[in-house]
């Protein structure tokens, strides 16, 4: 099987996991040994996300990353696992939409065979979200980008409206039809789980629906019911690993204790589990 073939059926395999009322369910890794872990741990793809990653080289999240350096990031975690992995890639990575398309072809050469695109601005005097119609004409490109390789890559198309205080169920389903229009196969709305929104944003989306959960969230179980086909930790996970780091470095530095340490990963185990790697 070529490496293009291996790409494509990895990709249709990724795009089965989608299934409303039986979700995908993302503990969302930031380099290759937290993917590692998190495939170790019986998940059956790894998503990537954009503010762990941008964390762990150095950088703020919010579209500050360079797209060269995450996208190097994400070919070492596609190189350590074995399932299939998308690629949180914040706006493309790209100014204007045909650099959508330039993103979206290094991100196959990563060997990913899904994308986040979110459509949230930063910077000074931006605007909370991207206008619609030229949010959908960079997953037009994304789209376009993919089916040129030959690669059924599955495109996210995030919905900031609830995270950016930008709108509510009406406008959120309004750009969620316009993305999926555009060629989005999944809609991810972040930043809302009060389960009646989950249930109307379930029954207004005419695609998959991605939840973003943490703490307080309701449980995996209790978002099947409601339909949601996706769930996902963002970077609520790269959080807490780094809370634990700050816990354990001051317990260390004003103690002289190490009980912040306790329930690690063993080092002979992490060390088998990326000597297993790939």
């Amino acid at each position: 099987m070529t490496d293009n073939e291996q790409l494509r059926a990895s990709a249709l395999a990724f795009r089965d996991l989608h299934v409303p009322g039986r979700p995908l369910v993302l503990a969302n890794a930031w380099d290759a040994v937290s993917a590692r872990i998190v495939e170790e741990a019986g998940a059956a793809a790894v998503a990537t996300t954009s503010a762990g990653l941008a964390w762990a080289l150095g950088a703020a999240d919010g579209d500050r990353l360079d797209r060269d350096d995450a996208l190097a990031a994400v070919a070492r975690i596609t190189a350590v696992v074995r399932v299939p992995v998308s690629a949180d890639i914040e706006n493309g990575y790209a100014a204007e939409a045909k650099g959508v398309g330039d993103t979206v072809r290094a991100v196959l050469a990563a060997g990913a065979v899904g994308v986040n695109i979110e459509d949230a601005l930063y910077g000074e005097g931006a605007g909370p979200l991207r206008p619609v119609a030229e949010q959908a004409e960079r997953i037009a490109v994304a789209r376009a980008a993919a089916d040129a390789a030959g690669v059924p890559l599955f495109v996210n198309a995030r919905v900031d409206t609830f995270l950016r205080g930008a709108g509510g169920v009406g406008e959120s389903l309004e750009r969620a039809g316009a993305f999926l229009a555009a060629g989005a196969d999944g809609v991810f709305v972040p930043g809302i789980t009060d389960p009646a929104i989950v249930k109307a944003l379930v029954e207004g989306v005419d695609g998959p629906l991605n939840i973003l959960v943490g703490p307080g969230a309701p449980s995996v179980g209790e978002l099947a019911a409601l339909g949601v086909a996706r769930i996902s930790t963002g970077s609520s996970m790269a959080a807490a690993v780094h809370g634990l780091v700050r816990r354990a470095a001051r317990e260390l530095l004003d103690t002289g204790t190490y009980g912040g340490l306790t329930g690690g990963f063993d080092y002979a185990g992490l060390n088998a589990l990326m000597g297993r790697a790939g």
